[in-house]
């Protein structure tokens, strides 16, 4: 991964004029438990606080303007427009020409960016395993191929909790086998119901579904990891039950 000052710069051959950044939870405003580049608006953060980290994110990729959904672990999909509010109800968002940043936020769940060979349309999914086992990502490749016709496509998968911390109840196993029996090698039982899951190659598993392959990022590595990279990311399963809440750090793809 390429780091920036305060974030990731992605590090995937996309086409020209296609910028994407992973914000980490340094270079912001908020103060503790949201230290410090808090982006989240729903997490009991102070609100100017928020509204500082999201002007400082704003200043990053303009003149792209970031969009921050409401997320609901679901499949909906919107292409933005200039007049798309935050608040937007999706897990997926496609845009196509300059002055608008896909943007997805997470705290242990899979960012996935996309850009296509045109390079005239960008995405960006929040694929957390519910999302994952519902087809975000093959509805957000369908949206995406919908706004630029024919051409490939590649795929930048960001941090999230690691393969190492991500224990799940059989169900969330059972998900998966029932859409490819191939799946079940990315869970790892430990006894009484429980498994590890491999969440970064699950993703790749419904990638190259849709026909994607050119992926990059996140390997499954401890490096990529929010849950133990406590001074880089924030994470959720963490820290929500010790602090009552964690904050929030956002991928973004945009035509600059």
């Amino acid at each position: 991964m390429l780091l920036a000052a305060d974030g990731i710069v992605p590090d995937w051959p996309a086409p020209p004029g296609v910028r994407a950044v992973f914000t980490t939870r340094e270079g912001g405003l908020s103060v503790a438990p949201f230290d410090s580049f808090n982006l989240g608006d729903h997490v009991r953060d102070e609100p100017l606080a928020v509204a500082g980290n999201r002007e400082r994110l704003a200043a990053f990729t303009a003149p792209a303007r970031p969009v921050f959904l409401r997320q609901v672990h679901g499949t909906r999909v919107v292409r933005l427009a200039p007049d798309t509010p935050d608040g937007t109800e999706a897990d997926g968002c496609v845009v196509q020409g300059p002055g608008l940043a896909a943007t997805i936020m997470v705290a242990d769940c899979l960012p996935v960016l996309f850009a296509h060979a045109s390079g005239t349309v960008v995405a960006a999914a929040h694929a957390g395993w519910r999302g994952l086992a519902s087809g975000v990502i093959e509805a957000t490749v369908t949206v995406l191929r919908e706004a630029a016709g024919e051409g490939e496509i590649m795929a930048w998968l960001g941090p999230c909790i690691g393969p190492r911390a991500f224990e799940v109840g059989a169900e969330v196993c059972e998900a998966f086998v029932a859409i490819e029996s191939a799946a079940a090698a990315h869970f790892w039982p430990l006894g009484k119901g429980k498994f590890l899951a491999d969440l970064p190659a699950l993703a790749r598993r419904r990638l190259a579904a849709t026909g994607i392959t050119d992926v990059h990022g996140n390997d499954g590595s401890a490096a990529w990891c929010t849950v133990t990279q406590r001074l880089r990311f924030f994470s959720h399963r963490r820290d929500a039950l010790i602090l009552g809440s964690t904050g929030r750090m956002a991928a973004c793809a945009w035509i600059g």
